[in-house]
């Protein structure tokens, strides 16, 4: 990852080393990393991913394509909200910041929020669309004016990390969870004055990773690293429900529009669908085989995203508890994929997974990684309209059978010091070489050196 190399080649790294194996077509694949943040636009026709890999993506749900990529942090990002019919978007990221995003130009970036003294590790927004509550490690919430574009508040009531922050369906009310187990209440005044804290729940054994609100806004749900999901009575504080159902840690949670059922996620790899007021588990999807970080219902209720380690969001049809995925090879990503999947050579066998983030062809464009059309003989940092770190930039790196092979034997904390890319190396001579003759048959090996 940025500074140096997560945004240019060793992004295709992070897909070949992972386990090769045939794309599926029933996901939304781009990212080179986790996927921790996923939201779906109030019509139901869209979705933004947010990822380990520095980037976001949004997504047409009707083709499960990717429209737009965004990339402008300098670290991870945790999680996503959106705002303004869907029309802006709003980040939380490792690097500190928030960002805010116009979805509708292009996703142009119109505004860097700075403060937290950590990384933000969930974001909120009010439903009027003035106000976003941020979640930090830095033991802190903040609360932002959208509008004027500034800080309002900070809440220290928290005696660790926050994880997680929910508004209310009215907006009178911010709920915060965190490490130290505890989720607080704050009423949020109407003159605009500092929140006021009004109940602490402190049911959970260990930290709160994710919240929601239900319907009426009386409820609440938690997700808790101690393997439970429980249900709130908001008037009173007290707990109503532990739901269990995972082993292991849960790190999300989502009600539907209507009430009637909750999604969680967690490091199981798991999706259990609950039916509320039954408190009980009444399907697990499966289909991650990863810790799963995040979930969202669309509008209609009638679908189910769910976002994890596998570096996928998936889409599920909660009338027939399957994924819903777009078939035939109607796209670059899809004849590219087939065509690695029916060559039996150990480099097509590595390369299947690199397409998601990567095109190929003269009019394949960048993705969340730049193009590899050319690659061979192309200075490092050069193609137009990917937006490279500094260091990459300026480097004077050219990419050659020698180079990228030793970029895959020492690895990029090594071939390019600096790098925060968690990779591991790719040892084997003769995969390299495998890997190489595919890439130079498949990229039109005539790059320029610039």
């Amino acid at each position: 990852m940025p500074p140096v190399f997560a945004r240019a080649l060793p992004l295709l790294l992070a897909m070949l080393l992972a386990a090769a194996a045939p794309p599926a077509r029933a996901e939304l694949r781009g990212h080179g990393g986790f996927v921790k943040g996923i939201a779906v636009t109030p019509d139901g026709e869209q979705a933004i991913s947010a990822s380990f890999d520095y980037s976001l993506i949004l997504w047409d749900l009707g083709k499960q394509e990717a429209v737009e990529v965004l990339d402008d942090h300098e670290g991870a990002v945790n999680a996503v909200a959106l705002l303004d019919g869907g029309r802006r978007a709003l980040s939380a990221s490792d690097d500190g910041t928030l960002r805010l995003w116009d979805l509708e130009g292009g996703g142009g970036l119109l505004h860097v929020f700075t403060g937290h003294g950590a990384k933000v590790a969930g974001v909120a927004v009010a439903p009027d669309g003035r106000l976003a509550a941020s979640a930090g490690w830095d033991a802190t919430v903040r609360l932002w004016d959208l509008q004027a574009r500034q800080q309002l508040y900070v809440l220290d009531e928290h005696q660790s990390n926050v994880n997680a922050v929910a508004f209310s369906h009215d907006g009178r009310h911010l709920l915060t969870g965190s490490y130290d187990s505890t989720i607080r209440t704050f009423e949020l005044p109407s003159d605009g004055s500092r929140p006021r804290l009004v109940a602490v729940m402190d049911g959970h054994d260990f930290g709160v990773n994710a919240l929601a609100f239900l319907p009426g806004d009386r409820q609440a749900l938690s997700a808790s690293v101690d393997e439970t999901v429980r249900l709130w009575d908001l008037a009173t504080g007290s707990e109503l429900a532990e739901l269990r159902g995972h082993k292991g840690p849960v790190f999300a949670v989502a009600v539907s529009p209507d009430g009637q059922w909750a999604a969680s996620g967690g490091v199981d790899g798991t999706v259990n669908l609950w039916k509320i007021d039954e408190r009980r588990v009444v399907a697990s999807l499966y289909g991650h085989g990863q810790p799963v970080w995040s979930l969202a219902f669309t509008p209609d209720g009638k679908r189910l995203l769910s976002a994890g380690s596998d570096s996928v969001t998936r889409v599920w049809d909660l009338a027939t508890r399957r994924e819903i995925g777009v078939t035939g090879a109607d796209s670059e990503a899809a004849r590219i994929a087939e065509a690695a999947a029916d060559n039996d050579s150990r480099g097509a066998k590595l390369f299947r997974k690199c397409v998601a983030c990567h095109t190929v062809t003269a009019d394949g464009g960048n993705r969340a990684g730049p193009t590899l059309y050319g690659v061979f003989g192309r200075r490092a940092g050069t193609i137009d309209g990917y937006n490279y770190s500094e260091a990459l930039r300026h480097s004077e790196l050219v990419w050659t059978e020698e180079t990228i092979d030793k970029l895959f034997d020492l690895g990029p904390d090594a071939f390019t010091p600096g790098s925060k890319m968690p990779l591991q190396r790719m040892p084997s001579a003769k995969d390299r070489e495998d890997l190489i003759a595919y890439l130079k048959s498949i990229t039109a090996a005539h790059g320029a050196a610039q």
